[in-house]
């Protein structure tokens, strides 16, 4: 999802093939060489194995493609372990997934271009020659737009970029006469229609043959769309225009970016994941560089590069060092709200983030790049590939890996600007982890687990079009590859455009109205090459510098521990105060209090930053309160109601918190997955079904076994281990639509407190529970038949103190390895990402204690536990009943000649721009 790639040499060229203009000379070249330095690393890889390596991926590449060809060709793409092809409509639906399959032979196209730079130009001969002759883009079928213009506009965009290359070189290609521009520009007519909205937004979806709106389209009534989605048009659409001189293309992307940018939160100036398409409104209101929004960000410094724009540039700028001041708390980076960017909206990062080193690198950003890479690089040590989600702590959030390139790319970019031979051998462990786990006789399948190693019957088209390319370029040496890689650049699906479409058919320049409405800070742009030795000293020892206090932090799960450390040796000084670790009752946090605002501007950001948090902190508190955890209470024989497990309420569904609890004998659903109709229903009717989490959305599986006839249903964490009383508690959101219809309670439980419920079935059949809002007192009478033993009594109060917890997460059932937002480098589609999980904000502020859980899960990290025991230890001497205001009346004196400043966050609080 990063730029082409750089030169071997230190200095700045400019390719022969086309005059070029200053500007568009230096944006395209001096900033994509910019980082690239005569570097001495580690022990240097000997030539030999690099071509042992280099010919490995061929081979490999081979092997996937091959086997596509003979047992998939025609259909998009190959399912690997059952050896056929995926035909849509054929196989059961995967939902949003298959709106990237057209029946366009969708691996064909995106693999031209890989091909030729993988050096297989006969191949390739044969490839264009199939194309032309065999698809068809004229099918009555509903596509995502956004996967659509990278896989295939894209791809044959990047197959005509070197089909005329070749030609011009005399050898072969010479029947060709632009024919796949013609079918790319037939293709951006088709998706033209999408584009018929008033704010200038594309439709997420359209009909190939229909367009919108009409009945036969089946499509057009979408209301949002992703920001990824619509802000990753630009270099296809402006390169489309550039080749063909249609300048409608361009002139759309353009708009769709404007009318983005001019949506931005303004002062935070980041951008929400959803938008309403027609009013402009976020619907998703968080943010992150990974899933949703990642390729926006992408592409706006690369339409600087490819087109010479200087309002790309200035545009990324402004939000790169909103990414930095806010979502970047290296080595990991973690979404926040647009409108309150200094509070977290989760505590896990997906793994499409894994594309922003490489971003970095091509800003010229090398620090934190090798920094995120490096932590990357450990968590796929520790489970052979990226999981698609993981925490903080590194555990998996979500185990699915489907062969994702992204980290392949950093890897590249992070080679070219070092020189480091470690890159080299991380290149090396992800060949081998392919060909250990992926590897299947017709392919390599995608991992549905990580933690078990189990496959997934899919091979997605972006595995032959990205992986193999940054692999192989990763260990070629320029005269391995036929053309100059430098004279292009890479799409976000790696497809290659040629940099002097700067120079071609430009349209008229609009006015740079950027800078009107945007202070910007000048330092923060680069008109030139930088200084190597400034930007990367001349140092064989600096990357390793900067890697090796990450080396342990994935087993150590310390990462903020390590940094602020780290941060602290290297200032001397200590780490800003944050709200979240503030106690009124230590005098050293008001003495830093006192100092804020009068010592220096540092301290005065600092001051202004930790009011913000303060103000954010105590509306949160307040929103806590209305959140409160439901019950699940064991009351039938022998428990009698003294086991109380913590269950996560619903946002469907019959509301515990307002109506009388339900109570019934539970069952178990088959399909246990509860995902479609139960063949079950004489077992479960009149009963609380018991499900488990996966697979589909946790509204279907409510209405699933409420047609069975059950009263309820319980939810179990299909992430064996998990438990209430080491993670947040979670609420069950719905599918996006209307969940009216949803008329039964539905609460979650962890796998540890879903255990015991299964764990009591087993020994005594039948087993009773209660739903409540909360715990209800036991029947006495049932008590007088079996006593409680002290054991019994103590476990009954461990469980109802576990009641009392008051942190909830929005979650839906995606967060699971069979549902994660699926999509190429970017981002899930909108149904996706407007169901994909939000982590309150008081997960990361109910306490201090969780404010630090990812240095403190696992024990590993002795003077930070020690630190929280003491901090815990002063918060239990408190009242619980002690409100926010109270607590904080020690330093209202010093908070009185803030009113100003706080009046202004509130108001800011309130923008809803």
């Amino acid at each position: 999802m990063s730029e082409a790639g750089g030169g071997r040499g230190c200095g700045c060229r400019v390719p022969q093939r086309a005059s070029w203009s200053p500007v568009a000379a230096t944006a395209a070249l001096c900033l994509v060489l910019a980082t690239s330095v005569c570097a001495a690393g580690a022990a240097p890889m000997s030539r030999e194995e690099k071509q042992k390596l280099g010919n490995q991926v061929l081979e490999m590449f081979d092997h996937a493609y091959g086997n596509y060809m003979e047992h998939a060709y025609p259909a998009d793409e190959l399912m690997p372990l059952t050896c056929r092809g995926r035909v849509r409509g054929q196989e059961p639906s995967r939902g949003d997934v298959d709106d990237a399959l057209g029946k366009f032979s969708l691996t064909l196209i995106d693999s031209l271009d890989t091909l030729v730079v993988l050096n297989k130009t006969k191949e390739f001969e044969d490839a264009v020659r199939k194309v032309l002759r065999d698809v068809n883009l004229d099918n009555d079928v509903v596509v995502s737009v956004f996967e659509t213009n990278i896989r295939v506009l894209g791809g044959l965009l990047g197959g005509h970029s070197l089909a005329i290359m070749l030609k011009e070189k005399g050898e072969y290609m010479q029947w060709y006469n632009d024919e796949l521009l013609q079918m790319a520009k037939q293709l951006g007519y088709k998706l033209l229609p999408a584009f018929n909205t008033t704010s200038g937004l594309p439709y997420p979806r359209i009909n190939l043959k229909f367009g919108i709106r009409k009945p036969e389209a089946r499509t057009g009534t979408e209301t949002d769309t992703c920001t990824a989605c619509a802000g990753t048009l630009i270099l296809e659409f402006a390169a489309l225009s550039r080749f063909t001189g249609a300048t409608i293309f361009e002139e759309y992307a353009r708009k769709a970016l404007d009318f983005l940018w001019e949506k931005r939160q303004r002062s935070s100036n980041l951008v929400g994941v959803t938008i309403n398409i027609h009013t402009g409104d976020w619907v998703r209101k968080d943010s992150g560089v990974g899933a949703g929004i990642d390729s926006y960000y992408e592409y706006l410094l690369k339409a600087y590069v490819l087109l010479g724009d200087d309002s790309f540039l200035e545009r990324f700028n402004t939000h790169y060092d909103a990414i930095m001041r806010y979502i970047s708390q290296p080595p990991l980076l973690l979404d926040v709200h647009i409108h309150k960017p200094m509070l977290n909206a989760r505590t896990w990062m997906d793994a499409l983030l894994a594309f922003f080193p490489g971003l970095q690198v091509l800003k010229g950003d090398i620090r934190p790049a090798i920094e995120t890479h490096e932590m990357l690089y450990q968590v796929i040590k520790k489970h052979n590939f990226l999981p698609e989600a993981f925490t903080t702590d590194f555990r998996v959030h979500w185990a699915q890996h489907p062969l994702r390139p992204e980290f392949a790319e950093s890897t590249y970019f992070l080679y070219k600007a070092t020189g480091d031979p470690y890159y080299l051998e991380v290149g090396k462990t992800l060949i081998e982890n392919l060909n250990k786990y992926a590897r299947v006789p017709c392919g390599f399948a995608a991992m549905k687990d990580v933690r078990t190693g189990s496959h997934e019957d899919r091979m997605d088209s972006f595995f032959l079009a990205e992986m193999f390319k940054y692999l192989y370029l990763l260990f070629a040496d320029k005269e391995d590859i036929i053309f100059d890689i430098e004279d292009y650049i890479f799409t976000t699906e790696a497809h290659l455009l040629p940099l002097w479409l700067s120079t071609t058919n430009r349209s008229i320049s609009k006015k740079n109205t950027t800078s009107e409405y945007t202070e910007l800070d000048d330092s923060n742009f680069d008109w030139t090459c930088p200084n190597t030795q400034i930007l990367f000293p001349n140092d064989p020892l600096y990357a390793q510098s900067i890697r090796e206090p990450l080396k342990n932090v994935v087993d150590k799960s310390c990462p903020r521990g390590i940094i602020r450390v780290e941060e602290s040796l290297r200032s001397g000084a200590q780490p800003p105060l944050r709200a979240r670790d503030f106690m009124a009752t230590n005098p050293e946090h008001l003495e830093i209090l006192k100092k804020m605002g009068a010592a220096s501007s540092i301290d005065a950001e600092d001051g202004l930053r930790f009011m913000q948090e303060m103000i954010e902190l105590s509306s949160q508190q307040q929103k806590e309160q209305q959140l409160p955890p439901r019950a699940v209470q064991i009351i039938s024989h022998p428990f009698f109601g003294r086991v109380v497990l913590t269950a996560g309420p619903a946002q469907f569904g019959l509301d515990l918190s307002k109506h009388k609890e339900t109570r019934g004998f539970v069952a178990s659903s088959k399909p246990y997955n509860g995902c479609s109709e139960l063949t079950n229903p004489e077992a479960v009717m009149g009963k609380i079904a018991l499900i488990q989490r996966g697979q589909c959305m946790f509204a279907e599986k409510a209405r699933n076994i409420q047609n069975a006839g059950a009263i309820g249903g319980i939810v179990i964490d299909d992430n064996e281990g998990s438990s209430s009383d080491t993670a947040p508690l979670f609420q069950m959101a719905g599918d996006g639509k209307d969940t009216d219809d949803i008329k039964i309670p539905m609460l979650f439980l962890f796998s540890k407190e879903g255990s015991i419920i299964l764990d009591a079935i087993r020994e005594h059949e039948e087993v009773e529970v209660l739903l409540s809002d909360k715990a209800r007192d036991r029947d006495p009478e049932m008590e007088n038949d079996d006593q409680p033993s002290s054991e019994n009594d103590s476990q009954n109060q461990s469980a109802e103190q576990m009641l009392s917890l008051p942190q909830t997460v929005d979650l839906v059932d995606q967060e699971t390895p069979e549902n994660p937002p699926e999509s190429d480098s970017e981002s899930p589609s909108p149904a996706e990402t407007e169901e994909a999980a939000s982590v309150a904000p008081s997960e990361q502020i109910s306490s201090s204690t969780e404010s630090h859980e990812t240095t403190s899960l696992d024990g590993e990290c002795t003077d930070l536990d020690n630190q929280l025991q003491e901090q815990s230890e002063t918060e239990e001497d408190s009242s619980p009943n002690v409100s926010w205001g109270t607590k904080a009346q020690p330093i209202d004196s010093i908070l009185a000649d803030w009113n100003e400043d706080i009046e202004a966050f509130e108001m800011m609080e309130k923008d809803e721009l």
